[in-house]
């Protein structure tokens, strides 16, 4: 999942060293490189967009519903996901963990929690978008901001707990350099974090996203609105951005586990491969936190009406901004706050 996961793929700390008998060393320089440059990027542009979602959402905050809340939430998941990016370029740089058993530990379980709560967060904002378009009358009593505010602790408890296995399992291993791992000393754990990233990292959010969206995208055709077609492109490329983003590395790293496990034919064309497609598939997964700014808020007119005009606060000069203008285009405003909760 983290890089640290990732670095054990080489020095072998959880699988048979047996059957690792390429060369790394190439693969090291490209990934030092590769994963460097794009860590760089995903941290600042999603450090950018999702600061920016949390800036909007807390000067708005009286103004805000369930929808907003979750993207709040959303937003801080990612902005944690990308807390720990920092470190482990500085890790993949100087090939030695300098930071310590507690931040190797604490680190770990951070990236984690990240990943883990805005997926989740992102399940919720679909379910909740099901419930309001399919059973608008009969949910309107229980989206309360008590209730939405269970449900958010209810998620972060959830998420925490999925990822205390990184926190208890993490550890440094001083070989040559010292390096943090995730090392647990029964085999079941490796099962279960292969488990649990698979299924309620991708497996459920996908079926959940196609059940729901499935009912959802009829109701909206048959809605008289003439912005039916933007939000119906929306929510497909929000299914088909998640998937293209994810499924490859939950691919790349079930193969891995194949290979470690020697159910797959054992060669060298087959490990170097195998780590490539580790490397590229994680910095494309990586890269989804930076879209999600884009994919929930900023697709909405309203969302987008505010975050330019707090823009216009903070620069005032290269910001050109009419309040006009958006009244010409802005779907929401003139829209139901059914379809409003679908674009947000």
């Amino acid at each position: 999942m983290s890089p640290a996961y990732y670095n054990s793929f080489y020095d072998n700390s959880i699988y048979n060293d047996s059957l690792y008998l390429c060369d790394a060393y190439d693969m090291r320089i490209f990934s030092k490189g590769f994963l460097v440059t794009i860590y760089t990027l995903v941290f600042i542009l999603g450090f950018l967009g999702n600061g920016l979602v949390v800036c909007v959402l807390v000067k708005h905050r009286y103004q805000t519903n369930m929808t907003d809340m979750c993207l709040f939430n959303l937003a801080l998941s990612d902005l944690l996901f990308l807390f720990t990016l920092p470190f482990y370029i500085h890790y993949t740089l100087v090939e030695e963990w300098t930071f310590g058993d507690f931040m190797c530990r604490f680190l770990s379980c951070s990236h984690h929690t990240g990943f883990f709560s805005s997926i989740f967060f992102m399940v919720v904002m679909t379910l909740d978008r099901y419930w309001v378009i399919m059973y608008a009358h009969k949910v309107a009593r229980y989206r309360t901001m008590r209730g939405c505010f269970t449900l958010i602790v209810l998620v972060w408890i959830l998420s925490i707990c999925v990822s205390l296995p990184s926190l208890i399992f993490s550890r440094l291993d001083e070989g040559q350099a010292i390096g943090c791992f995730y090392n647990p000393e029964s085999e079941y754990w490796i099962y279960y974090d292969l488990l649990t990233t698979n299924i309620l990292g991708l497996v459920i959010p996908i079926l959940v996203m196609v059940v729901c969206y499935s009912r959802i995208i009829p109701t909206l055709v048959n809605m008289r609105t003439a912005k039916k077609h933007r939000v119906v492109k929306v929510i497909i490329s929000i299914m088909v951005i998640f998937f293209l983003f994810w499924a490859p590395y939950r691919v790349s790293r079930f193969l891995r586990f194949l290979y470690s496990k020697e159910l797959l034919e054992i060669s060298c064309s087959l490990e170097l491969n195998i780590k490539m497609s580790t490397i590229v598939t994680e910095a494309i997964a990586y890269t989804h936190c930076c879209l999600n700014p884009i994919i929930y808020a900023f697709v909405g007119q309203k969302f987008m009406r505010r975050a330019l005009q707090l823009l216009k606060k903070w620069a005032p000069g290269p910001v050109s901004f009419t309040e006009s203008s958006f009244r010409r285009s802005s779907f929401l405003s003139r829209s139901s706050d059914v379809t409003s909760t679908v674009i947000m």
